[in-house]
């Protein structure tokens, strides 16, 4: 039997993949490698290594349908934006995508454009603000009856997920009108901490680092013949778009929320005055 050592043991683990898809091989052995290589250069202890298992342990144990805290780590370590930016390489005439976050569901009502997706205490909180925009084509041309998803925490911080006694609050899906156009109704974003309660939280403070994202809306938008977009409008101004904890921020999706005392116009949306404005235009890839 071949003595294994620290300089054969990496080879010796890889000898024995044996999958016949080669994309598997790829990647099961990269991994390995990497995975290897780290060990070799941090030279971990023992008790360091049972550290590290135990935060994975917990990172699991703490995950569960509210909650995605592996999808935190893949955030906060940065891995979340590669992968997107690999995907999504950026081309000059399409809006760039970002990360989806964990706050994603499923189950959001289809409204009508102009519907307030702030109810309740949601809205008697927040700064009212309407969000106008359109789906378009690369060549500048109304995308019809595109879903436009949108979401996003409430004026604490908080996403409906989040909260024991909140069904859906604060999200919705909304299809363009014929000329591409949408808009909504809801608050004015807010920056807010990732969940840092768990070992993600301690990991970060470990690292020295805040947990904080910069205000800002979600979006995922679909249409046939077009590739699924999901990105973020950034809060013109934030505090925290230089050093927004997951690595999110792009300029190009930055966008101002002008303040506004039209007294007409807020009466015309069921707002009192101040109120926000914001306006964006989404621009689509088409498949191939």
């Amino acid at each position: 039997m071949k003595k294994l050592t620290e300089k054969n043991l990496t080879e010796s683990v890889l000898s024995q993949i044996k999958t016949t898809d080669a994309r598997k091989e790829r990647i099961y052995k990269s991994f390995i490698k990497h995975l290897h290589d780290f060990v070799r250069d941090v030279e971990p202890t023992q008790e360091e290594w049972e550290q590290a298992i135990s935060f994975l342990t917990a990172t699991g144990q703490i995950s569960d349908d509210k909650r995605q805290e592996f999808i935190l780590l893949s955030d906060i370590l940065g891995v979340s934006i590669l992968v997107d930016a690999i995907n999504h390489r950026a081309q000059e005439e399409v809006t760039e995508s970002t990360v989806q976050g964990p706050f994603w569901r499923d189950d959001a009502d289809v409204m009508e454009l102009g519907a307030n997706i702030a109810q309740g205490d949601a809205f008697d909180k927040g700064e009212p603000t309407v969000v106008r925009g359109k789906v378009l084509d690369p060549d500048g041309n109304p995308v019809v009856g595109a879903i436009v998803e949108t979401w996003q925490s409430d004026a604490d911080g908080f996403y409906d997920l989040q909260h024991e006694d909140v069904d859906k609050n604060l999200r919705a899906v909304f299809k363009t009108a014929d000329d591409g156009s949408f808009w909504f109704r809801t608050i004015k974003p807010c920056a807010y901490p990732i969940p840092d309660d768990g070992p993600v939280g301690k990991f970060l403070r470990d690292m020295g680092r805040h947990p904080m994202r910069p205000a800002h809306l979600h979006f995922m938008i679909k249409a046939k013949g077009f590739r699924t977009l999901v990105t973020h409008l950034f809060l013109e101004g934030d505090e925290y778009l230089e050093s927004d904890t997951v690595f999110a921020v792009k300029d190009s999706l930055i966008v101002p929320f002008s303040a506004s005392n039209d007294k007409n116009e807020a009466a015309s949306l069921g707002f009192e005055v101040p109120f926000y404005k914001a306006n964006y235009d989404f621009v689509l890839k088409k498949e191939k």
